[in-house]
């Protein structure tokens, strides 16, 4: 999301920015944020090794850094589940899972 949008307010995001994430629906104010890290891919679904910007959309491997919440994300992250980068209270980004690879 851009700074007109309420989101980042320097630009895009580089490789290794460790924005957290809130499920779609969730209230910043009142409900958790997780970290849940993004390592984000390039064109060809290789991670980006390099610390550059990354482009505005695309996909990322999204690691859950916290493994006593692995349960809790079992119950509500599922192809389809919407959610949000988060930078504090900021939402940064809108994000969707579209596969699951080791929370299955």
């Amino acid at each position: 999301m851009t700074k007109d949008e309420g989101g980042r307010q320097t630009g895009l995001p580089i490789q290794g920015i460790r924005s957290d994430f809130m499920y779609f629906g969730d209230n910043p104010k009142t409900d958790m944020i997780y970290m849940i890290h993004p390592e984000f891919l390039d064109k060809y679904d290789n991670v980006i090794t390099e610390k550059i910007v990354v482009p505005e959309s695309g996909k990322a491997l999204m690691w859950i850094i916290n493994p006593n919440f692995n349960d809790y994300h079992k119950t509500r992250l599922k192809i389809g589940t919407k959610g949000y980068f988060m930078e504090g209270p900021r939402i940064t980004a809108e994000c969707e899972v579209i596969e699951l690879i080791g929370l299955k």
